[in-house]
């Protein structure tokens, strides 16, 4: 069992309940958070391993988190991946370019996530 921490901001509680029961069986640590402004500030409580982010959230984007993270010296090596509706074409070269380190696109699938999150926190 490990102990890495992850934050998942998603404002969807059965889009936050799925995550939760993926990544709990694989051992990380969940703290969640529905709508931007929490999820920024429960970043700078936990100082996670990894953020998992949706885009389009109540209060602050999820961009506008992305740019605060790696604006700051303490949490700009947080690995962030975007995990969003959004899966126009374009939308993943633009979260990447505005500082996610990836991109899944909602729903997700479970061996996918594992798989992705595990690349980041081997």
């Amino acid at each position: 069992m490990n102990n890495r921490t992850i934050v998942h901001v998603e404002d969807n509680y059965h889009n936050r309940r799925i995550v939760r029961k993926i990544l709990t069986t694989q051992g990380y640590q969940i703290h969640e958070a529905e709508d931007g402004l929490a999820g920024w500030q429960m970043i700078k409580d936990v100082v996670p391993d990894l953020v998992l982010l949706d885009i389009s959230l109540p209060g602050i984007d999820g961009l506008e988190i992305v740019r605060r993270l790696r604006d700051s010296e303490t949490f700009r090596n947080i690995p962030v991946i975007a995990l969003t509706a959004s899966a126009m074409v374009g939308d993943r070269e633009r979260f990447l370019a505005a500082g996610c380190d990836d991109y899944l696109s909602k729903p997700v699938r479970a061996l996918t996530l594992i798989q992705r999150v595990n690349s980041y926190l081997p």
